[in-house]
């Protein structure tokens, strides 16, 4: 029989899983609480989120959010790692931390509904942020448009040139009659 709390703390896992784009699976023993504390404000700025919880209310929220790719990640000791907007800034992070402390090694994850190892989290890692993918995307789609503006705008510099020189054309023969009036006189 479930407790209500475990069924309270089921039910925050479960929203925090449903909620995420990706979530990873790590093992953490041997941090200290000062290690899993600085990850947890690493995270924080992201968007992300970092919680010890039991591997079965883990399971079972897991599966209750429809991501059942992270329950074959959960044997043993665990922290949930969730990237709830951009999860190429949290990937960088867990890399980081994991380089850095050299005690925590991630299992795995998903990310949507696929499933990712610790190499994919990696690659994702390696992936620019999603502000530069829209930069570049945008910069796709401006280049043309700068470019067609150009050979517009140069076809009609070079009618305006060839106006221009008709009109001294003209003014200098023009000009060069009156000229000739003025000295026959």
């Amino acid at each position: 029989m479930a407790t209500p709390k475990k069924e309270a703390t089921v039910e925050e896992l479960r929203e925090m899983i449903a909620r995420c784009s990706m979530a990873v699976v790590a093992d953490y023993r041997g941090l200290k609480v000062s290690d899993l504390q600085t990850l947890r404000t690493t995270l924080r700025p992201l968007n992300g989120e970092a919680r010890v919880a039991k591997n079965p209310r883990t399971g079972i929220a897991a599966e209750q959010a429809g991501k059942q790719g992270l329950v074959e990640f959960l044997p043993g000791p665990t922290v949930l790692i969730t990237a709830n907007d951009d999860p190429v800034g949290v990937a960088k992070a867990i890399g980081d931390f994991a380089r850095t402390s050299r005690i925590l090694k991630v299992r795995g994850g998903v990310a949507g509904q696929r499933t990712i190892d610790e190499a994919s989290l990696a690659t994702i890692a390696t992936l620019p942020s999603r502000e530069i993918l829209l930069g570049r995307v945008v910069g796709q789609i401006q280049a043309p448009l700068y470019g067609l503006v150009g050979v517009l705008s140069g076809t009609i510099r070079k009618f305006a040139y060839v106006l221009q020189a008709r009109i001294d054309q003209l003014n200098g023969a023009s000009g060069g009659a009156e000229a000739e009036a003025a000295a026959g006189d």
